[in-house]
């Protein structure tokens, strides 16, 4: 065993937190982390583990709590402050025998990586432009909040411990470790439960949280509960998405699998001062435990937690509205383009919406987002159809119009938008497949001159233990093969439509 499990787990008997034995700690050494295994068979039920919530780092228990509060910090940048202070009084520190296990950083979050490597790194792929400005937001906040916290703050903070490096390090661990732990609490680094690893669809820690009865707020509301996914929080610098596979734009709203195999939970309303680590799942004597952040895409993943899967069917890529415009206003006029990009919003849609941008995502195996489809489709009606549509749709817009009167000239029967898989049927014209491919091919050009096949060679040679490289290129291939998808989507889906045309013309 190292010394520094040793400290730890000292640190937590100290700290009254609980751990059964049939369920082991592996210290794989500082640049390959830690692990839990199970020692003997876990079924449903089992308790593994009880942590206190007072063991828990959160701006309620740290030492800096007062001093968080009265700035008015919270969410991400309280803890992430809380998570400096303490590491900054060294053994003073009530967790600094669970500190002492931690990293300085999560290094494989692009967050703190330079900006030569994330243009090195990530150039074409879904995060370059969400990391460049992460690193932004982030200095910002620094600047705005922790800075006057330095020269003036109640406490006398040591200007090392506190800059701009050290805060863009803790971000980096509360984005990748943090839990929520309840309404009193907040968000808190939770010691034993963050060293579970992730495997997709294969959970084995499940964090589920409760309200304490020190909380000023009686329910959860539905609002609150979108603003997380997968028990974590994200940057407070990232905003919500209307849209479901976290991309990494849009990393917001609650997405927990079914596969949990262990949760982590209050044991009772008597009992509210702890958190109980639960099986869910049955676990073979001598496998890892897993815990599982969700049904996220690589992207997401590498963005918030610094990893990827090869084996990931929660991948997406997106398209971005600017660049469907950009595509459209080349075959027609700008004056055109805007004109159907305003009736498809009267019609009440929209594409997935994350800070400034407004985007369409392509799922793993290629098939499009619905309402890019109707949005491609109605770049391509006639004039003759678009002006019955503007005639018959209101300027205020009608979200129970169905897609029937876009097809008027094709066929009398309304297909109701309820019915998305039947209105595909209908939507997937030539031109729109045809535009489809142009768009992969708009998006693929993103990635510099290697082709998918040096992408898919240079991986093969890449090691694993290049944390940085090996991943971002994990997400390139897996995103440029999205694209190939979309394309072979479209081409299998244009020939159908020839093939049914040919049906329909022999019936006559």
């Amino acid at each position: 065993m190292s010394r520094r499990l040793r400290a730890f787990k000292r640190w937590m008997n100290s700290q009254n937190i609980e751990y059964a034995k049939n369920i082991e700690i592996i210290d794989k050494g500082i640049n390959n982390g830690i692990s839990i295994k199970a020692n003997a068979d876990l079924k449903q039920g089992d308790i593994v583990a009880k942590i206190p919530k007072n063991a828990c780092l959160t701006i309620k228990t740290t030492a800096c709590s007062e001093m968080i509060q009265d700035a008015g910090l919270a969410g991400s940048l309280g803890l992430a402050v809380a998570l400096m202070y303490e590491k900054s009084i060294g053994e003073c520190s009530l967790w600094a025998g669970y500190l002492q296990l931690l990293p300085e950083r999560e290094c494989g979050v692009p967050l703190v990586w330079t900006l030569d490597e994330v243009d090195q790194f990530l150039t074409g792929t879904e995060l370059h432009k969400a990391v460049k400005d992460d690193k932004s937001l982030v200095y910002e906040d620094w600047k705005e909040n922790i800075l006057p916290l330095i020269a003036s703050g109640p406490l006398e903070l040591d200007p090392m411990a506190f800059g701009a490096e050290q805060y863009f390090a803790a971000k980096s661990l509360v984005s990748s470790r943090s839990f929520e732990i309840d309404d009193y609490h907040g968000f808190g680094m939770v010691p034993l439960a963050d060293l579970f690893n992730h495997k997709t669809g294969a959970e084995n820690v499940h964090f589920t949280s409760v309200s304490s009865p020190l909380s000023n707020t009686d329910n959860d509301s539905d609002a609150e509960d979108n603003e997380y996914i997968n028990n974590h929080h994200y940057e407070s610098t990232e905003h919500l998405s209307t849209c479901k596979n976290g991309s990494p734009a849009a990393l917001g709203g609650k997405n927990i699998s079914e596969s949990n195999d262990i949760e982590l939970s209050s044991n009772s309303e008597e009992d509210s001062d702890h958190l109980e680590m639960i099986i869910v799942k049955d676990v073979k004597a001598g496998d890892e435990v897993f815990n599982t952040y969700g049904s996220m895409g690589n992207a997401a993943l590498l963005h918030r937690y610094g990893f990827t899967e090869l084996d990931n069917p929660f991948d997406i890529i997106n398209i971005e509205l600017n660049m469907v415009l950009e595509w459209s206003s080349s075959l027609f006029s700008s004056r055109y383009s805007r004109a159907r990009l305003s009736m498809w919003r009267r019609i009440g849609y929209c594409g997935c919406v994350s800070q400034n941008s407004e985007y369409f995502e392509i799922s793993s195996d290629g098939e499009p987002q619905y309402e890019l489809l109707i949005l491609l489709y109605i770049i391509f009606l006639t004039d003759e159809v678009y002006d019955k549509l503007n005639q018959t749709v209101p300027s205020t817009g009608n979200l129970d119009k169905d897609v029937g009167i876009l097809l008027l000239h094709k066929n009398t029967k309304r297909i109701p938008l309820e019915i998305p898989d039947m209105a595909k049927n209908y939507l997937l014209t030539d031109n729109v497949c045809g535009a489809l491919v142009s768009l992969a091919d708009i998006r693929e050009s993103f990635y510099r001159l290697n082709s998918l096949r040096d992408d898919i060679q240079s991986l093969s040679s890449c090691c694993v233990r290049d944390r940085k490289l090996y991943h971002s290129m994990v997400l390139r291939v897996k995103e440029r093969k999205i694209l190939n998808n979309l394309r072979a989507y479209a081409s299998s889906r244009s020939h159908k439509y020839k093939k049914r045309a040919v049906l329909r013309k022999n019936r006559r």
